[in-house]
């Protein structure tokens, strides 16, 4: 039993804190960092640190989190906390401290999952009603060695300005929105993007990219897209490409989050626990997996198992790259939408409109530039 569930058996039902967003900003040990507290409506939270980690919170470690984020002393956050709830002073304050301690770890720790981390309680991503990630298609344009099955070139009319993303990834903060993903297409592809990965963490937000990587080769850009608040990373491996290999290799000495997707087909089914092996001897921790056909998912789920007894950790919370048959809506029925769409995570096209999914073309909720979120999400 982790701390938090210990602190959840000893409380009983209160009044919730008032729902709204905290922000911390401090250092420790000259190592600055900041925090932002998103309380919801039922008394859970989410902790963003350093928009690059979301932290989801049960009501009651929400509750610590927001003594600890408005600087309290622990012997005065003990008192708040014994007096709202059904616990001797001396129990909050090791509550409180313990909780504190994990929060230290946190901010002392490199290339944390974007997600969660350590012992706080994890929901699972369509679990939530909250929506707490954007993807954000920015371009569906593609590179000239790509085939086009794989963004839908002719969908969008027209790709918004920089200044339209940025009004977009305002409102999504405005809407409690913690988590954006650039894709695409290529997402590399456009010249503002480091514009729109800098505005996003200026606002807050845990800020991810999802792309081939070959332009994150060139060490000036990579470190551009480093010091403009990139945070994590899925790289599309094309197996079969040395310069994919060389991305990879760029990558994994930076701070920076990162996970390896490889979707299985026809081709690169007879080689893909070579793939594998070959990823875990570059010491890639990360791995995501899709397939291409139905036919496949009994090998995509061998591969699974292979890639965990290679010490990878197969990661499932992510968005795929695009394609025509849509990963994702593979493992479920042909016309359902993947878990989680539509609610904890949304998808936003070139033009605005938003998707519950990528593929999902026929199920527009809205445009995020012209549409109130209200009326998005509802």
């Amino acid at each position: 039993m982790n701390i938090v569930e210990k602190i959840a058996n000893r409380f009983s039902k209160v009044q919730p804190l008032p729902a709204g967003t905290h922000h911390m900003q401090a250092a420790e040990d000259e190592k600055p960092y900041r925090l932002h507290l998103r309380l919801n409506k039922d008394g859970s939270g989410l902790l963003i640190l350093n928009a690059a980690t979301v932290i989801q919170l049960n009501p009651t470690a929400a509750e610590y989190a927001f003594h600890f984020i408005k600087g309290a002393a622990p012997e005065e956050a003990a008192s708040q906390i014994s007096k709202r709830y059904r616990v001797d002073k001396k129990t909050a304050l090791a509550d409180f401290t313990n909780f504190a301690d994990q929060i230290h770890s946190l901010i002392s720790t490199p290339d944390l999952d974007p997600v969660s981390f350590l012992n706080f309680e994890r929901i699972q991503p369509h679990s939530t009603e909250s929506t707490l990630r954007l993807d954000c298609a920015v371009t569906y344009r593609l590179a000239e060695s790509t085939h086009a099955e794989y963004a839908p070139v002719k969908r969008v009319d027209r790709e918004l300005s920089t200044a339209e993303w940025q009004t977009i990834l305002d409102k999504a903060w405005q809407a409690g929105i913690p988590h954006i993903i650039f894709t695409g297409g290529e997402a590399t592809l456009r010249e503002d993007l480091p514009q729109l990965i800098a505005h996003a963490e200026k606002n807050g937000q845990v800020c991810g990219l999802l792309t081939d990587g070959l332009k994150l080769v060139d060490k000036e850009y990579l470190e551009l897209l480093l010091q403009t608040g990139l945070d994590h990373v899925m790289l599309i491996l094309q197996p079969d490409d040395p310069r994919s290999w060389k991305a990879v290799e760029a990558i994994l000495p930076q701070d920076l989050f990162l996970t390896v997707h490889l979707t299985l087909n026809k081709q690169n089914a007879p080689h893909a626990r070579e793939i594998i092996e070959r990823l875990a001897s570059l010491a890639v921790e990360n791995i995501s997996l899709s397939a291409s056909e139905a036919d496949l998912l009994d090998e995509l789920v061998e591969l699974m198992g292979f890639a965990n007894s290679m010490r990878l950790t197969v990661r499932g919370d992510l968005p795929v790259p695009y394609s025509a048959s849509n990963p994702l809506a593979i493992e479920t029925a042909d016309d359902e939408i993947p878990a989680g769409a539509g609610k904890a995570w949304m998808y936003v096209e070139p033009d605005g409109d938003v998707l519950p999914a990528q593929g999902e073309a026929d199920k527009v909720l809205g445009n995020f530039l012209k549409d109130d979120w209200d009326r998005i999400s509802r």
